[in-house]
């Protein structure tokens, strides 16, 4: 066999691998990141100037320690419930309602909606690169909404209930509208939907900052933000603590969104609609699904996902809308290629980047190892991950079928040339 021919014996195991399968492949190729993270970390720890070796191997000294960095990576987004140098193991001190937890569940939840965003318009068969900007256009409106409205309304739990909805259904619409502009291009005038995704993601960023900082600036912060949001307007923590910026309300709503869109998207006929147009476009068409409308309407509801995300970050982390917004919409596409567009892997997807985010944290203070390295490992994780669930995605999307040569009755070929 050819090298092309293997290749796609290789993407037709891919796109025929079942559920079981395809979480077997993750899970080795998670291993597999952390042995390729584990020589990186010695071959720095080894060029590194230490004075005391962390680790030796083969009677050789190196400065940094693989196993504890993982141990630590993994053990501080959990809040350390293990104890690594101790017999015990296991922390009698440990408190799942903890600091480290808490920063591990914040970086979830946010990843949920930009997940979700994602994944919607991946299922129609769209490219949706500009959920950042509909995620910072959402967030900038439900900051800006949320302080104009409050003094109208009476402050405490009473006030919350009216203003959070509304403040998030504010952020929903507004990403949804910038979602649909690309939609509209795609639909009506044949635009390369991730040209303009990425284009419209800098002129959010742009509209942002000058809305803020020429009219809605907070005029007693030398910032670029917007006045704070009263705190009884926020979605602020039940349980965890206040520097953690997580509040199990906005997790609850996440995963409540995760069972609605996987509702819309499997027993719905939109949501056959949309999975048609994004698998077979041409037969969707002579069904008689609107290829045009069905185009608008998907990137409607990826945007409108990704301004809950910017809505979440601002009435769960931040309490208003500040310059320098994460870049939660790009780590979305990774979370939805590594969940398989579906609404339910998005869940252990962003948990997993919620770990490393938060676990990364506690390696830069925990062990000394510097920060590039530590996204290095971070990035080899994703990339191992998700790189199977991509080669998957790419088998869907192309002609598969092993070449054939046409064999005439009498053994000659058809179609060749006569001699």
């Amino acid at each position: 066999m050819s090298a092309a021919e293997n290749a796609k014996a290789v993407l037709r195991r891919l796109t025929a691998a079942s559920a079981t399968e395809r979480i077997l492949i993750s899970f080795a190729a998670l291993i597999m990141a952390v042995l390729v993270g584990a020589v990186i970390i010695l071959v720095s720890g080894r060029i590194t100037t230490c004075q005391t070796a962390a680790t030796t191997l083969f009677g050789t000294g190196f400065c940094y320690d693989p196993v504890e960095v993982y141990l630590v990576l993994f053990n501080g987004a959990l809040g350390e419930p293990f104890l690594l140098n101790d017999p015990a193991l296991f922390n009698p001190d440990w408190n799942p309602l903890n600091f480290g937890f808490a920063l591990t569940l914040k970086e979830t939840t946010l990843l949920i909606f930009t997940g979700l965003s994602v994944a919607v318009s991946f299922r129609a068969g769209l490219f949706n690169i500009g959920t950042q900007g509909q995620l910072v256009l959402g967030g900038l409106a439900t900051a800006l909404f949320s302080f104009f409205v409050a003094p109208l309304l009476p402050s405490g739990l009473v006030g919350g209930l009216i203003l959070i909805p509304l403040a998030v259904v504010i952020g929903a619409l507004v990403g949804g509208l910038y979602g649909a502009i690309p939609g509209a291009l795609k639909a009506y005038a044949d635009a390369n939907e991730v040209i303009t995704t990425i284009m419209l993601n800098f002129i959010a960023a742009q509209i942002a900052f000058v809305l803020v900082s020429e009219f809605f600036g907070n005029p007693d912060s030398q910032v670029v933000e917007t006045t704070p949001i009263p705190d009884w307007a926020t979605l602020l923590p039940v349980a965890f603590p206040q520097g953690g910026d997580f509040s199990i309300l906005a997790l609850a709503f996440g995963l409540a969104l995760v069972v609605a869109v996987w509702f819309l998207l499997e027993q719905t006929s939109f949501g056959y609609d949309l999975r048609t147009s994004g698998e077979q476009p041409e037969a969707a068409e002579y069904g008689g699904v609107d290829a045009k409308r069905t185009t608008v309407t998907s990137m409607f509801l990826s945007g409108a996902l990704g301004g809950m995300g910017g809505a979440i970050w601002v009435l769960m982390v931040m309490g208003k809308w500040q310059a320098g917004v994460p870049a939660l919409g790009f780590d979305g596409i990774t979370v939805s290629i590594l969940a398989g567009n579906n609404p339910f892997g998005v869940v252990p997807a962003a948990l997993l980047f919620g770990t490393l985010k938060s676990g990364s944290l506690a390696v830069q203070f925990g062990t000394g190892v510097p920060k590039q390295l530590v996204g290095v490992l971070r990035g080899l994780i994703i990339l191992f991950v998700a790189m199977p669930e991509f080669f998957r995605m790419l088998g869907s999307t192309i002609d598969l079928e092993p070449d054939r040569e046409t064999v005439a009755t009498d053994g000659g070929r058809l179609g060749g040339d006569d001699e």
